[in-house]
């Protein structure tokens, strides 16, 4: 499986952005996605996760009510749409999946996407 994220940026603080994962090598009905971040100087964290049909999403507490994870499965790419961004969710984010979905904070992942760099500025 491959995944390829883009939509990163320069936003302020209060703005939006939407990030894309377009996946290949397997079919994205079979795919549970999630997205990962790395803030500079700290440790890679869970961010998001989502069954492949959608049926079952989590987020870690400090995005909830602001980030949205979804996914397209005629273009197999899944979306992390974020919105109220802070100067604390300026990191390098990731997109990654596995092939069976876990409900909770995702500690690793089957396969993992290069990394989009979101900057929020206050």
């Amino acid at each position: 499986v491959q995944l390829q994220a883009s939509g990163g940026g320069v936003v302020q603080a209060g703005g939006s952005l939407r990030l894309s994962c377009a996946a290949s090598g397997r079919a994205f009905n079979r795919l549970a996605m999630a997205w990962f971040r790395q803030a500079p100087g700290k440790e890679r964290e869970f961010v998001a996760a989502r069954s492949w049909g959608g049926t079952n999403i989590y987020y870690t507490d400090s995005v909830e009510g602001r980030f949205t994870i979804s996914g397209d499965m005629a273009k197999n790419t899944a979306y992390l749409e974020m919105n109220n961004l802070r100067p604390e969710d300026t990191a390098v984010y990731y997109c990654a999946a596995k092939g069976m979905y876990v409900h909770g904070r995702w500690s690793t992942a089957d396969w993992w996407g290069q990394g989009t760099l979101v900057t929020v500025s206050s």
